[in-house]
């Protein structure tokens, strides 16, 4: 995927700009895969079939995208060890720690309103 170049113009962190870098990440990881691999990582460091393992209903083809866009984005390292076959593992890089205290409070917050958010649909549904 070709993206456009960013300068280091303050339009670029403008969410409100559709062309502006800061939308471009957001859209990365405001995906409901990116926020689970993230929660799944925490501060461990898991091989690729573990975190298939944790993120259920993942399939190999959405993970290893995931992946690979956290990775380009810098918020996950990836590290292949020299073996036969080769064990590869991730673990979140310090920009992805710090995005994981959001994700954490996203996590609250479902928690926190989930009873409100199920009567709610319950209600419109009805």
């Amino acid at each position: 995927m070709v993206t456009k170049q960013f300068s280091d113009s303050p339009d670029e962190a403008d969410l409100t700009r559709a062309d502006s870098l800061a939308r471009e990440i957001f859209s990365d990881v405001a995906n409901k895969w990116a926020l689970l691999i993230i929660e799944s990582l925490g501060e461990r460091t898991l091989r690729f079939s573990e975190l298939r393992d944790e993120v259920e209903g993942i399939s190999h083809k959405m993970l290893t995208q995931n992946l690979r866009m956290l990775e380009r984005n810098g918020l996950v390292d990836r590290k292949v060890h020299p073996t036969v076959p080769p064990r590869v593992e991730y673990t979140l890089t310090e920009p992805g720690q710090g995005l994981r205290a959001t994700v954490d409070g996203m996590c609250d917050w479902t928690h926190r309103y989930f009873g409100h958010i199920e009567a709610s649909r319950r209600s419109f549904d009805g």
